[in-house]
């Protein structure tokens, strides 16, 4: 059982806890994900590690409400328990295995949409303790929903936020102020990485395409099994199938196919879809050994 050590909450939707999880926190990098569940009976959730204390022994995960399983694990209080907290699962991130020499003559754009700020921390944190710098954009729809900044202004070089309706920070998306930033201002990057909604990671990477900017993007928002069996994250990357869980959850935003993604998501939210996808795909509909093809 994995006690709630710390629980805020960021805003009516969104929740933050610090879990004892010693093993967890021993061995996880940025870019990987836990799974979760409530209670015996709960859903399996897959959620990227937001921030971990090897020292501590705990790790933390910050998620939205978007339905039953997650309203439940709001209900949760300091003190209390999920019954299952399993990880580190998926790949970290690959810059992590980069010489630390090389990496800073490196300069690193994060574009985060909303809770995409979670998984954006713990990677610009080890960049930060690392000597390597780093810049952060975080957009949101509105001033209420932009989270971690506290966090973040700790660790990144220089923070710039974004609101749909411009009650906080400057007015527009995250594509608006990362041409301010490399076209008007000309700032230098080496390497972008965007983490939030699929249609944001979509529209950040035809940008950094333009600007011929390398861009890596996690697909974490897509899974929900956690191991590849359900084929929830299938997805075509650079005409191959991969699946988010096992394979990533980061790949080349430039080689992701996220118009086809994006309908298949839609499918895949009802049972009818879900059973045509199964039929279509055939054995490779699922990548539980992470090479399914």
């Amino acid at each position: 059982m994995y006690e709630i050590i710390e629980k805020e909450n960021l805003s009516e939707s969104i929740v933050k806890m610090e879990i004892k999880a010693e093993r967890v926190a021993k061995s996880c990098l940025p870019g990987q994900f836990v799974i979760v569940k409530t209670d015996e009976r709960g859903e399996r959730i897959p959620l990227t590690i937001c921030d971990y204390s090897r020292k501590k022994g705990t790790v933390t995960i910050v998620f939205q409400i978007v339905g039953a399983s997650t309203y439940r694990m709001a209900a949760l209080e300091k003190g209390e328990r999920f019954r299952d907290f399993v990880g580190p699962l998926g790949n970290y991130c690959e810059w992590i295995n980069e010489p630390v020499e090389d990496l800073r003559k490196k300069k690193l754009l994060f574009v985060a949409g909303g809770v995409g700020a979670a998984p954006v921390y713990p990677q610009v944190k080890w960049l930060r303790e690392n000597d390597i710098a780093a810049d952060c954009i975080i957009g949101a729809r509105n001033k209420g929903l932009i989270i971690l900044e506290d966090e973040m202004r700790q660790v990144a070089d220089n923070l710039y936020l974004t609101t749909d309706d411009g009650s906080y920070g400057m007015k527009g998306n995250v594509n608006d102020c990362m041409k301010k930033l490399v076209q008007e201002e000309k700032h230098s990057y080496d390497l972008v990485v965007a983490i939030g909604p699929l249609i944001m990671m979509k529209f950040v990477s035809l940008l950094t395409k333009e600007l011929k900017l390398p861009t890596i993007v996690s697909l974490n928002p897509i899974m929900v099994d956690g191991t590849g069996m359900c084929g929830a994250c299938r997805v075509s990357v650079d005409g191959k199938i991969k699946f988010a869980c096992v394979d990533g959850p980061e790949f080349d935003g430039h080689l992701v196919d996220f118009d086809q993604a994006m309908k298949r998501q839609q499918m895949y939210k009802t049972e009818e879809g879900r059973r045509y996808l199964k039929e279509k795909e055939g054995t490779t509909h699922h990548g539980g050994c992470g090479h399914c093809e």
